[in-house]
């Protein structure tokens, strides 16, 4: 019964999905001019080339923030529920806590968090 509900969500998803895609295709604009692929930043043209190679820190630094933002985003619902469940809960959160700071600790001293 539960496979065949699964089943039917995806399917229903999926469908959804193409259906999304192909009415955008049918009725949206379309403009194939040649300056609409171009960069525009602050009413400002671009000279040169604008694919500029970025460094790999700016992708650590903000992989690193979304890891423990989203901490955050656990900590509420635990916030919520931890008079219910008593010890079981307190105990859970110290050792979610625990991982996230020792993840912390392994950035920090490999020097992910120092801005170059």
């Amino acid at each position: 019964m539960n496979f065949t509900l699964l089943i039917t969500v995806l399917v229903t998803a999926l469908t959804l999905v193409v259906a999304a895609y192909i009415v955008a295709k049918l009725i949206g604009p379309r403009s194939y001019a040649k300056v609409k692929g171009e960069p525009y930043e602050s009413g400002i043209p671009t000279r040169g080339s604008s694919w500029l190679p970025i460094s790999v820190g700016f992708y650590l630094f903000a992989i690193l923030f979304l890891m423990f933002d989203v901490e955050t985003v656990f900590l509420y619902p635990w916030a919520v529920v931890v008079k219910d469940f008593g010890a079981m809960a307190l105990l859970s959160i110290g050792f979610f806590l625990v991982v996230l700071v020792l993840g912390l600790a392994y950035a920090w001293r490999k020097g992910d968090l120092e801005w170059k």
